[in-house]
């Protein structure tokens, strides 16, 4: 079990930023996933993992995979207080899931 965070390099967020970005898909994407999915992941010690992508429209296209294999997801858009633009989409969390159906959406991304 695990879960993961994808965030846009495209924007340049400062390191500060992208933490809390990653926070907020994290805790998302953990409200919408099953109470056995949740059970299982804090029995496994909660792994995360925080990929990149380069572009809004490669997060869209991991969003809609995640949501043709039912896996809990969340896609963070800011509000632009700091550091970018209002309703800018930053991270796409996905999870918790097993690994297996996780790294078939995202198995072909790099760490951050």
């Amino acid at each position: 079990m695990k879960q993961v965070m994808i965030v846009r390099t495209d924007l340049k967020m400062g390191k500060g930023k992208m933490a809390a970005q990653c926070c907020h898909g994290s805790i998302g994407s953990y409200k919408k996933a099953s109470p056995d999915k949740i059970k299982k992941w804090e029995n496994e010690a909660y792994a995360k993992v925080v990929l990149k992508v380069k572009t809004l429209e490669e997060l869209t296209e991991l969003k809609k995979m995640a949501d043709i294999n039912k896996v809990p997801n969340y896609l963070v858009v800011d509000a632009g207080r700091t550091q970018i633009p209002t309703s800018s989409v930053t991270v796409l969390a996905i999870g918790p899931d097993e690994d297996e159906i996780i790294d078939k959406i995202t198995g072909n991304l790099k760490l951050l």
